[in-house]
């Protein structure tokens, strides 16, 4: 009589099926939410001159897993003389935190001051804008909020059109009050 040796083998992993993948994304997500920073200290975070100011970002997509709410751009533009000149779709809320100025939409003047809300409509061809302050002496401000789950599927288009003047092309972030 013969004797048989049986050897055993390992049967291939089970794949992951699209929808378990998807659950595990959400959970790994709502993780990251439950986990992430709820306040943001404005003095731990540099400010950058950018093509459309100086600005200093509280929230953007490439800090979205370390925060428990995403899907927001928040961040202050300062504006000195002027800001770059861009257009867009709009859709998005500016609220002056200091001075006061005027923002060109489409060439028609729009006065604001602190306190005030400015309101970017949402437009086929988009809306050019630029904002510009009134004192010399004071910069003005303005906090943006743009929550990109709405302004995403409006077919967003960015094009700048005029740089702001500070601008010499090479990234910087510098601690400034």
């Amino acid at each position: 009589m013969v004797e048989r040796l049986a050897e055993r083998t390992r049967g291939p992993e089970p794949q992951e099926t699209i929808y378990d993948g998807l659950r595990r994304i959400d959970n790994e997500r709502i993780k990251r939410r439950q986990e992430g920073g709820i306040v943001i200290k404005g003095k731990e975070l540099g400010w950058e001159q950018g093509r459309q100011g100086l600005s200093k970002y509280y929230s953007h997509d490439g800090i979205w897993d370390k925060l428990s709410v995403t899907g927001w751009r928040i961040f202050i533009n300062r504006i000195k003389k002027h800001s770059g000149k861009h257009v867009h779709q709009g859709g998005l809320a500016l609220f002056v935190i200091g001075g006061s100025g005027y923002t060109l939409v489409d060439g028609t003047k729009y006065p604001w001051e602190e306190g005030d809300l400015i309101l970017l409509p949402v437009k086929p061809n988009g809306c050019e804008h630029q904002h510009f302050n009134d004192s010399e002496e004071t910069p003005a401000e303005w906090m943006a909020f743009i929550f990109t789950p709405l302004r995403d599927p409006s077919g967003v288009e960015f094009l700048q059109k005029e740089d702001h003047p500070d601008w010499a092309g090479a990234r910087t972030n510098t601690k400034q009050k």
